[in-house]
């Protein structure tokens, strides 16, 4: 099987490079000076074990055909992916792999719907500078059919995939991405802070904005009739769990998870864009709910102003001051959430 990576972010060329380093017929699409470096000098992947150099294919567009295509992008830019690669596409199978639920449906505008696979990504990288990846930390690739049951493809594809990552088939995709949507809902705080994962949550402060956030957005996913399936290995009792207990208990194990969640810097996809000059993928993450209830007849005033708030970091290229961000949120000593009026959230 040949392959095709559509996107030379963190998750994308982490991929090639592995499934190049196990003989995988596989061809990264990067940007241009990411894939200057790699032909220079190969693709340099970091662990806490230490680094490798991997030789690896790589280009700005696709020259030909490939079997399988896996866009690895932002959803923001799928469709721009797909307009400069669209004529070497037509036979190959699509998977895609963004954070979010919407990149089979825009995908779905272009492909037969048979031929897209979805995935959930659950490992986890960061790219900053071209020619290098770090892996993070570990995690399944979990695939499934988005739109109909899944077929011997999705296997043929898994296996090939299960070389380089564990790999998990599920008929149950959808109500898997919504929970993991929610698994990412925290990236948006080191997008206002411009700091690792690990120094914002440092704050208790941040935490327990992450965990309202949480709260907010949970409860306009439910109201809207929406279910959530359990992870591999992450049910969906640790999300809702976090929901419903108390505000500070709920804030510490935040704390505790994201500080000790690698042992290098993790910035987070959101910021990782930011940092790179480009806009991010907020509206497909924490705006996705605040679509979701502006078309139910809902409000999620905490979601929609820090989607705005992230908005302007990506505006101005300048971030927000700690003391600021809990001022605009009603961050108070106590550690209730409360809006500028003084209200409970």
């Amino acid at each position: 099987m040949t392959i095709a990576i559509i996107g030379g972010g963190a998750i994308g060329s982490l991929v090639a490079g592995l499934l190049a380093k196990a003989s995988v017929d596989v061809l990264l699409v990067g940007k241009p000076s990411h894939v200057e470096e790699i032909r220079r000098k190969g693709l340099t992947v970091k662990t806490t074990q230490g680094e490798e150099t991997i030789p690896l294919k790589a280009a700005t567009a696709l020259d030909q055909p490939y079997d399988l295509a896996i866009f690895a992008t932002k959803t923001q830019d799928i469709e721009q992916a797909y307009q400069d690669n669209h004529r070497f596409l037509e036979d190959s199978l699509i998977l895609t792999t963004q954070n979010g639920v919407q990149a089979d449906n825009l995908l779905s505008h272009h492909f037969d719907r048979s031929k897209i696979i979805s995935s959930i990504v659950m490992f986890g990288a960061t790219y900053m500078t071209p020619g290098e990846v770090t892996f993070n930390f570990p995690g399944d690739w979990i695939l499934g059919k988005p739109f109909m049951p899944n077929d011997p493809r999705v296997h043929a594809v898994a296996d090939i995939l299960r070389k380089v990552l564990p790999v998990v088939v599920t008929s149950d995709i959808i109500g898997m991405k919504w929970l993991k949507l929610f698994i990412n809902f925290n990236n948006c705080i080191p997008a206002l802070t411009g700091k690792s994962m690990q120094e914002t949550f440092a704050d208790m402060d941040l935490c327990r904005l992450s965990i309202l956030l949480l709260r907010e957005g949970m409860e306009v996913v439910r109201n809207a009739g929406i279910s959530f399936v359990s992870l591999p290995q992450f049910p969906v009792e640790r999300v809702t769990g976090l929901s419903t207990m108390p505000l500070d208990q709920a804030a510490g194990i935040m704390n505790k998870t994201l500080t000790t969640l690698s042992k290098e810097p993790l910035y987070g996809s959101i910021l990782q864009s930011i940092m790179r000059g480009k806009t991010s993928e907020i509206d497909f993450i924490n705006g996705e709910v605040v679509a979701l209830a502006s078309g139910t007849k809902q409000d999620a005033p905490l979601n929609r102003r820090v989607v705005d708030w992230v908005h302007r970091v990506e505006q101005s290229g300048k971030f927000f001051d700690v003391e600021d961000i809990k001022k605009e949120f009603g961050l108070l000593n106590d550690g209730a959430g409360r809006d500028p009026a003084g209200r409970r959230i």
